[in-house]
């Protein structure tokens, strides 16, 4: 968390500026002495993180607001801090997020230890070949789950329970990434025809992979730490017949509605949220104000209009403007 608060204009080029970063464990500051381009691309992940999340949750009452807070606070709010769905959710987006990060930063030539994905092993289809730069996956998981799962391997790092979980959600978030890696073609060819292809294997896009996860966030399985054989185990708390599965997402306490502001339990409330009148989803005023109605309000919105097309080759439009009612939360 603490490393998305890092100035914009700090650039990681010297091992002191390691002692910048607030909120490394030890192994993760000497992993910046050692490499310092990694630790770049790392605040750019840390940074993206907290932007996918916001987004990805935008629609709903907890909308990864936790995140943002001052960077002198000691730990996370409440919500992300007791071992809840909205943890397990941003534990598995921060580990899919700086593999993914680190793996694209391989193909643009942005870390000097690494370079291009292999070539995959398998014989492509006729009129298929294997070339370009694929993100070097292999790579990302290996560093982006030294730097991500480094405090959980700490012996003085909450509670073994909790240790597990975000291990364990961790671990979930870098198996989506796996599955989203897919190939991807380019065309060749008289006129376009595209008589053969060059293909690559290449990572979808950060906010697909953040879908799969909220997904995952909504069927997520609440489990309790009890003995299994010779050692404490996570397992389901309902429905403990079974292990918890390698891909589903796990969590020990359960949220609270967060329809009201309540500092103990990490909610900051919904109201002022704007909400979707005409919805049905978890945006509609009836789900996102929990009942309390809502206040509309008009809002000027400024937008380009009647566009004409010069020859050649400019356009010119000019400036429309319309009023457009909102909603928000009492």
């Amino acid at each position: 968390r603490s490393i998305s608060h890092a100035p914009s204009s700090l650039h990681i080029n010297q091992t002191q500026h390691c002692k910048l970063l607030t909120g490394l464990v030890s192994s993760q500051a000497q992993l910046c002495r050692s490499n310092l381009e990694l630790m770049q691309t790392i605040i750019t992940a840390a940074r993206e993180v907290k932007k996918t999340c916001q987004k990805t949750f935008s629609d709903m009452r907890w909308n990864c607001s936790s995140i943002d807070i001052p960077v002198d606070a000691p730990k996370y709010r409440p919500d992300l801090d007791r071992g809840t769905r909205e943890a397990a959710f941003v534990y598995a987006l921060s580990a899919a997020t700086i593999s993914h990060t680190i793996a694209r930063a391989c193909t643009s030539g942005d870390l000097r230890l690494c370079s291009c994905g292999p070539i995959p092993a398998e014989i492509p289809e006729p009129g298929y070949r294997w070339g370009g730069c694929g993100d070097n996956l292999h790579y990302g998981l290996i560093m982006g789950s030294k730097f991500s799962d480094a405090p959980m391997k700490m012996k003085r790092a909450g509670s073994h329970a909790n240790k597990l979980m975000h291990l364990h959600n961790s671990e979930v978030g870098r198996q989506a990434l796996r599955d989203a890696l897919v190939m991807k073609c380019k065309c060749h060819g008289v006129s376009g025809s595209c008589s053969i292809r060059t293909c690559w294997r290449g990572l979808q896009d950060l906010r697909e992979i953040a879908m799969d996860l909220k997904t995952k966030y909504l069927s997520a399985t609440k489990v309790v730490h009890r003995p299994m054989g010779t050692r404490k185990q996570l397992v389901p708390k309902d429905i403990d017949i079974r292990p918890v599965r390698e891909n589903e997402l796990v969590y020990l306490q359960s949220s609270p509605d967060f329809c009201a502001k309540n500092d103990k339990q990490g909610s900051v409330g919904t109201q002022d949220r704007q909400c979707n009148k005409t919805s049905l989803g978890s945006d509609s005023c009836d789900l996102m104000c929990c009942g309390r109605g809502y206040n509309p309000y008009t809002e000027k919105l400024v937008e380009r209009c009647h566009c004409k097309y010069h020859w050649c080759c400019y356009v010119t439009c000019k400036k429309c403007e319309r009023l457009v009612e909102r909603y928000v939360c009492k």
